[in-house]
């Protein structure tokens, strides 16, 4: 058994709530600007580019007390719980704080949810109200209002709800909204995260102000050079997610200001105006970032200057961990600065100086190519239960293809299977209404088994290597851990997602998607028919040879037991509407199992046209 504890330098009182810091904040630095709240502004030419008004500290406590007055006066009481439902927008978050301010909880749900999880979510926490962001939302709400029994209030942000409720708490008695205050404390229940469902049905991690106070400070305590009086954020992922909502809790706690991006359409125009210093982001993101890089470049006939580029920005990055860098190395990393890496970054806003990615592992091919384009790419772990991360690469300790040694006051060890334990105050208090299920995650010392394999070096530097879950176990009795291989496929640009296969199977095979984009301009490329359609092109020969050769050079990664054997290219992408990924991009694996069964049984069968062979 093996463990690394990281220093504590965080302590959170038995008083403390999340809304403290709003008092210190209008009080001490009260011209201080929290957030720049996103508007959008008509050109002459009618284009739209996005404007930022800034709100100061002062303006947004007032703003989260009137709120707050209007949800007591609505009639709602301490720990009861209210629905989220809406994009990343500047209306969540005033929502989000005026909850806890009145002592109530609250429970995210992403926008994208189907009724059926909605209903799940808002049944299963006994909500009693809920805040959506449009009319649409309200109405989905309305057809499964039956099965949310407790359900007597749902507020439309688009329709006005939060300023009926704003002006219903300016008229309200103060003095109600004080007593809700005051029954708040560090162990009061936050908030209720539904997991990503991967797995089954979501289950409700409780969070307490504790949990998530000692998360966003000890991120902050971690990461100092990310929350400096320089820093600005860019926030674009759902806040529905655990990542997001902590990240946002340290940028409140650190006033660094704030925006809200609430449709990855306008993400390019909101970079462009809002130019922030430090983004989130999840590994699917730099995927996509990439490979859009090197279709345009191919576009241009620039294909060979690209692929240079990148091996000169790994070559760079690998060198800057095996000591110092090389002049020749440092020269020809220099030369690409100048013809690609720069518009990388400008992409970015010009101005970003760290990416914190979480969600999924990133990889190092990745890791290493944006640490030598200059976007400095800090990887975490953690599961929704521990709040967000439980340890991250730090801007001056960085080992890339690790997630980094364990945030500050955690204790990370290594079970006697390779499992992953964590301790620390920021490990969930239960899941929601379900004893049985937390008995099974929390052990009598604290720890919370996380379902992640891993390992843990001198450094305290943690790698995670495989989910206990996921691991395939092939009929020869080969434990294969796919993360590597499906990592390795997706970097190739035609692969929009893939997934090894192989549990109490003779070999291992894969699950591969294509890229519609990329198949665009690959059909261009190689002068194939533009009006051909994926389903047509899967067995092609050409298509099938370059998918073959995104195969082999993953192999390459592991052993020869360990590889894939045969492949299926499928006729549609997975995503979040089908069921395949959770709103973050994750794989819901058991879906997929599922929905493509008869291509899976059909790789160990006799061979077909559509699943190739690895030699």
């Amino acid at each position: 058994m093996r463990e690394f504890t990281s220093p504590a330098r965080v302590s959170i009182a038995d008083d403390a709530t999340l809304t403290d810091i709003l008092h210190t904040h209008a009080t001490t630095r009260p011209d201080a600007v929290l957030f720049r709240r996103r508007a959008a502004a008509a050109l002459p030419t009618g284009v739209e580019t996005p404007t930022w008004t800034p709100v100061s500290a002062a303006e947004f406590l007032a703003q989260v007390q009137t709120l707050a007055t209007g949800f007591v006066a609505a009639g709602l009481r301490p720990g009861e719980r209210v629905g989220l439902l809406s994009r990343t927008r500047y209306e969540w978050t005033l929502t989000d704080y005026a909850l806890w301010y009145a002592g109530l909880v609250t429970v995210p749900v992403y926008e994208t949810s189907s009724p059926d999880q909605v209903a799940w979510i808002l049944g299963d926490s006994q909500a009693v109200g809920v805040v959506v962001e449009t009319g649409e939302h309200a109405s989905a709400v309305g057809m499964i209002r039956d099965l949310i029994p407790d359900l007597r209030h749902v507020w439309v942000i688009d329709h006005g709800g939060l300023d009926e409720l704003a002006l219903a708490g300016e008229d309200a008695d103060p003095g109600r909204l004080a007593v809700a205050h005051r029954s708040v404390n560090a162990g009061s229940l936050a908030s209720i995260i539904y997991t990503s469902g991967t797995t089954g049905r979501p289950k409700g991690c409780a969070l307490t102000h504790r949990n998530l106070l000692f998360a966003g400070q000890s991120a902050v305590a971690s990461l100092p050079a990310c929350f400096t009086g320089d820093t600005s954020a860019l926030l674009f992922l759902p806040l529905a997610h655990v990542f997001a909502r902590d990240i946002q809790v340290a940028l409140v706690h650190a006033a660094v200001p704030v925006g809200h991006c609430p449709n990855t359409r306008s993400l390019q125009a909101d970079l462009a105006t809002f130019r922030p210093t430090l983004l989130l982001a999840v590994p699917y993101v730099f995927e996509k970032l990439y490979a859009v890089a090197q279709q345009k470049a191919a576009d241009r006939n620039r294909g060979k200057v690209f692929g240079a580029a990148a091996a000169a920005a790994i070559a760079a990055s690998v060198a800057i961990d095996a000591g110092p860098v090389p002049l020749r190395t440092r020269l020809n990393r220099t030369l690409f600065d100048v013809l690609v890496f720069h518009k990388l970054r400008a992409a970015l806003g010009g101005q970003v100086a760290w990416v914190i990615s979480g969600g999924a592992p990133l990889g190092t091919r990745l890791g290493h190519f944006f640490r030598g384009a200059g976007i400095p790419v800090l990887e975490g772990w953690g599961l929704t239960e521990c709040t967000a991360a439980s340890s991250v690469n730090r801007p001056d300790a960085v080992k890339i293809g690790t997630v980094g040694p364990p945030l500050a006051g955690t204790t990370v060890r290594v079970g006697d299977d390779g499992e992953l334990l964590v301790r620390g105050d920021h490990i969930f208090s239960r899941y929601w209404a379900d004893v049985e299920a937390t008995a099974a995650a929390l052990d009598e010392e604290g720890f919370l088994h996380t379902g992640d394999i891993g390992e843990i070096d001198d450094q305290g530097f943690v790698s995670i290597t495989g989910r206990k879950k996921e691991i395939l176990v092939t009929a020869g009795g080969k434990n294969v851990s796919p993360s590597q291989l499906e990592d390795k496929l997706r970097g190739h640009p035609l692969v929009s997602q893939s997934m090894v296969v192989g549990d109490r199977r003779p070999y291992i095979a894969a699950l591969i998607t294509i890229d519609e984009d990329a198949l665009t301009t690959w059909k261009t490329k190689v002068d194939k028919d533009p009006r051909m359609t994926l389903e047509q092109l899967r067995t092609d020969p050409d298509l099938v040879a370059e998918i073959q050769a995104a195969v082999d050079d993953a192999n390459r990664s592991v052993s020869r037991a360990e590889a894939i054997r045969r492949f299926v290219i499928l006729g549609a992408d997975f995503t979040e509407a089908g069921g395949e990924l959770t709103p973050t991009l994750k794989l819901r694996r058991e879906v997929v199992i599922t929905q493509y069964a008869g291509d899976i049984d059909a790789l160990y069968l006799a061979p077909r046209a559509d699943a190739q062979m690895a030699p």
